[in-house]
């Protein structure tokens, strides 16, 4: 269960002296009040509460890539700039993947700004485009319904 980091909650039994009935989660989720109870048949009953966020409360802003600011010729410059042959000579695979993704990593976080975006309950794909097309179809059908 490590290994897929899930969690059973239940140490007592369920069922005669074994436990059957299983109360499994991410270890991040949080369970309360676990007990087991009254028989129910040849079970005992599983009592618990789960504790789980609002999905409407809006959660912090948060800061992503501002691509359109970014001075893409400035970044090819500073990438160029460095010597490979010297940096990645008499290196493993491993160790030259490190040094090129340390490299873009630092040139990315020194050519792109970053901005603030406010978190939104609208799935990823529902971009502004999609948004104005339903919109305008909205809007059509109203206009057609008069």
């Amino acid at each position: 269960m490590n290994a897929n980091s899930l969690q059973q909650h239940v140490n007592e039994p369920t069922r005669g002296n074994n436990i059957l009935d299983l109360v499994m989660t991410t270890t991040d989720l949080s369970i309360n009040g676990l007990e087991v109870t009254d028989k129910i048949g040849d079970h005992q009953m599983i009592d618990f509460s789960v504790k789980v966020q609002d999905p409407n409360i809006r959660t912090q802003h948060k800061q992503v890539l501002d691509y359109k600011r970014t001075t893409f010729e400035l970044m090819k410059e500073d990438l160029g700039s460095y010597n490979y042959e010297v940096l990645l000579s008499n290196k493993n695979a491993e160790e030259c993947y490190t040094i090129l993704k340390d490299k873009i990593a630092t040139t990315t976080e020194h050519h792109i700004p970053r901005k603030r975006i406010r978190p939104t309950n609208n799935p990823p794909w529902l971009s502004q485009e999609i948004k104005r097309l339903i919109n305008a179809r909205q809007h059509s059908y109203r206009k057609l319904k008069r």
